[in-house]
């Protein structure tokens, strides 16, 4: 009977401590972070495995849009539940905001380098991670020089921007500069409706 009381107690203990890692915030600074090189290598054996069930580099960069999709959408979804100062944007600016700064602090414990929007077409917006953390160990052979591993950020973009009602097409371009050679810059290209409710909403002001 003792040992009973003893393991009931210890699945008490065990349960309250699940429930303090679930409720814990997403959004504030952890001491608990998994470490860089355990997360790089594990990105590079899903570039290896993605890389061995594909014909080329369009389709490699297909498979990992589609996993940071799912990445995306579960990050969407702990914030929404779990963060009781975050809301759920539902506009352009506001939700590229929380891109470019809350979500990438809690996903990779920084804000992206910089938010622009393109001065040729109105429904183009850039993301850029001068240094992306979980690129810092992969490298492409020459063949493969257009390559570019950051369409898994790609697609976790995409997946939040669609959960903020803000449908787009997200792309990731690696535009190595001096000194940056991981410079990656995410391109959001907004649907037409996205800017027309973007518009009305203006004009009613």
């Amino acid at each position: 009977m003792s040992q009973a009381n003893n393991l009931l107690r210890l699945d008490t203990r065990t349960s309250k401590r699940s429930t303090m890692l679930l409720e814990q915030s997403i959004a504030k600074p952890r001491r608990d972070k998994v470490s860089l090189n355990a997360f790089a290598f594990l990105f590079a054996e899903i570039i290896r495995y993605s890389q061995n069930r594909v014909l080329g580099i369009q389709d490699l960069e297909a498979k990992l849009n589609e996993l940071g999709k799912r990445v995306g959408v579960r990050v969407f979804e702990l914030f929404m539940w779990r963060e009781k100062s975050v809301h759920r944007e539902t506009r352009v600016l506001p939700t590229l905001m929380f891109i470019n700064t809350v979500v990438w602090r809690a996903l990779f414990d920084k804000q992206a380098d910089s938010l622009g929007r393109s001065t040729d077409n109105e429904d183009e917006y850039m993301i850029t991670d001068n240094e992306p953390n979980i690129l810092k160990y992969i490298s492409a052979p020459k063949e493969m020089s257009s390559f570019s591993p950051g369409a898994f950020l790609a697609g976790i973009v995409e997946a939040i921007a669609e959960g903020c009602q803000c449908p787009a097409r997200v792309t990731s371009h690696l535009v190595p500069a001096e000194g940056m050679p991981l410079k990656t810059v995410i391109l959001l290209k907004f649907n037409k409706e996205v800017m027309e409710r973007e518009k009305r909403l203006d004009a009613g002001k």
